[in-house]
Parts: C-alpha cells; structure tokens; sequence
C-alpha cells in the first residue's frame, strides 16, 4: 500500500479557509452565511480506502477528524504500526483532528455493579473474550491510543472520542468524560452507510441520500475501509463534498463542535 510519506511536508492550513469567522462561543466555527459546519469522521478499519481519503480531503481543503483504534489492516499491518506513521503524521501536519476509537477496539456490551462495564475487544491479546473493567481500566484502553498516537507523530490526540459501534450508555459517557473525553457519536443522516450491504444499497443511492439529507451542524460517519461491504463506498467522498460544498455547507473538525450541542 502506498503511504502518505510522498506528501509529507505539506502545510497546515487554517481553519478559516474551509469556514467563515468565528461567531458566539469560543473554538466554535460557522460558515460564512452564520450556519454550522458540516463535521466529517472517519473510523479506522481496514485502512484500504486511507489513501484515497486523504487525497479527496487534500483536493477539497477540508479538515476532517479520525477515530482511531489498532486495527488489522488488509496488508496485514496495523493501522498504529509505525509503518502508518507517515500518514498520520501528514494529516496531523495539514490540521486533522484525532480521537481515541479504543486502542483494540473494544465494544461495550452493558453496564455491570455499581460501576463496571462489562466488554469484548475485536483485536489484541484478549479478542473475542468478554471482560469486566473498572472505570480506570476503562480509561486506560482509551489513553493506549494517545500514547501510541504520540509516539509515532508527536502530537497528542484531542480530548475526545467515539465507542466502536457506538454502543453505549450513559455510565460509559460519564466514565470517558471522567478521564478526559468527550464522546461523539454521529448524526442520523451522517450514517453514510458503508456497513449495508452494496447490492441492496449501491453508492450511487447512499450519495443521493447523504446530499439530500444533511444539514448543517450533523457529524458524518464512514471508515478507513471496511470489510463487510463490497463496493468501497469511500469513492462518493469527492462528489459528497462537491455537491455539499455547491449547496453552501462548509466543513470543520470536532475541534469546533458547539460545548452546549448535544454529540
């Protein structure tokens, strides 16, 4: 797989090229027109799609964030291998955003006791057995990420992030916000969709919804890659921004996300 080490160096460039001023509370970006940006995500997966990613975002001056977890890539690394190093290091340099997706992408199944959360990794030395852990243990898997995060780049991650699967509760939430984190989870309509099954939700169909639905101010959601659909659905990337871009929408990180707006 190519790696984005071909374009490392290149320059960060700011957030008010995507967006208008600033307007309101502090670090929260709007438009030109006054209205929301639009936040585009990106889960970690099996990476295949990374390099296209980046080179859609390049293209159209957007910033977008990444939730990352350690998983398997299809060339067999890991995407927290040094080996991606280069290409987390290019999107930290052009002014991405990152969050924690849990270091082994680790799904939470319920609450348990007073306080515990019972969980079942995807990957590491404990996949596919369920667990119990404490708030701290908790804490610790999403701290995994910002230390690896920051030993291939240099840069620490944001103080945020999202549950795999998005499975959660209330409790959950509670122990990320304890130790750090805020969570994001992702609007309705920012479900584009790369997890249904491409014979019965082919791309052409999941861009016109996307274009037809979104608004501003909703998080998008896809992956790096994704093994359960056969069609890769990052090639809708460049005329979702397009056909979004055309309606008015601007974009931004999660850095920018409203505090009082409901994630």
């Amino acid at each position: 797989m190519r790696r984005a080490s071909e374009r490392a160096g290149a320059a960060l460039v700011a957030l008010t090229t995507i967006c208008g001023p600033v307007h309101g509370a502090s670090n929260v970006a709007h438009c030109a027109d006054g209205r929301l940006p639009i936040f585009l995500t990106f889960d970690t997966g099996t990476e295949s799609q990374a390099e296209l990613i980046h080179d859609v975002l390049k293209k159209h001056d957007v910033r977008a964030t990444f939730f990352i977890a350690n998983e398997k890539a299809v060339d067999g690394s890991w995407s927290l291998d040094p080996s991606w190093a280069p290409y987390w290091k290019t999107l930290a340099s052009e002014g991405h955003a990152f969050g924690s997706h849990t270091f082994d992408h680790v799904y939470f199944r319920g609450d348990a006791g007073a306080r515990d959360v019972d969980v079942r990794p995807q990957f590491g030395p404990r996949a596919g057995r369920d667990a119990r852990w404490s708030p701290a243990e908790y804490c610790a898997e999403l701290d995994r990420v910002g230390e690896r995060f920051r030993a291939l780049t240099g840069q620490a991650l944001d103080p945020f992030w999202r549950a795999p699967g998005g499975r959660t509760s209330s409790r959950l939430i509670a122990i990320g916000k304890r130790c750090g984190y805020r969570h994001f989870g992702w609007s309705a309509a920012g479900f584009l969709g790369d997890e249904l099954p491409s014979d019965r939700y082919p791309n052409a169909l999941l861009l016109e919804r996307a274009l037809a639905h979104l608004q501003a101010g909703d998080i998008v959601m896809a992956h790096l890659g994704i093994r359960s659909r056969a069609q890769a659905l990052a090639p809708i990337l460049d005329p979702l921004i397009a056909g979004l871009k055309a309606k008015g929408h601007c974009f931004a990180t999660l850095r920018d996300y409203p505090p009082e707006r409901a994630s």
